[in-house]
């Protein structure tokens, strides 16, 4: 693996990735106190000159609470019992979490009127309410 494919024309070097491996509490039975498998894969979001300056503020914005304070994205992965398998989904983690962030922001809602016959559809049916209601009401004292 050379570089990581983020989205369509971007993508990160090998190199700007830093990836760790630690004891895992994940399964492996008593394989999990001698091996390290647990992996942590950390990307310098704000740092790096592979993620042009829009898409590197969209993602800061919408990845704020992910980002430590030096605007790192770390993402860990224990699922599985060997080291490859883990980066390979911690991998495959920063790439989905980076392609989410990199999404264009949807369109702003334009807001629009009932249409008229909805407007009576709504009346009409609240009148309806109105004389069932009307109807389970105990008869006045006659």
């Amino acid at each position: 693996m050379d570089e990581l494919t983020v989205a369509n024309g971007i993508t990160i070097p090998r190199h700007e990735l830093t990836v760790r491996f630690s004891r895992s509490g994940g399964p492996g039975g008593q394989n999990v106190n001698k091996r390290a498998t647990r992996a942590e894969v950390v990307f310098d979001l704000l740092g790096s000159p592979s993620i042009p300056g829009e898409l590197k503020r969209r993602a800061k914005r919408r990845l704020r609470a992910r980002l430590d304070t030096r605007g790192r994205l770390r993402v860990v992965a224990d699922d599985e019992r060997t080291q490859r398998a883990n980066r390979e989904i911690a991998l495959e983690r920063l790439t989905d979490l980076l392609r989410a962030a990199f999404e264009p922001p949807p369109p702003p809602r334009r807001k629009t009127k009932p249409t008229r016959s909805a407007r009576e559809r709504r009346l009409g049916e609240k009148k309806r309410r109105g004389v069932i209601k009307r109807a389970r009401r105990t008869p006045s004292g006659e």
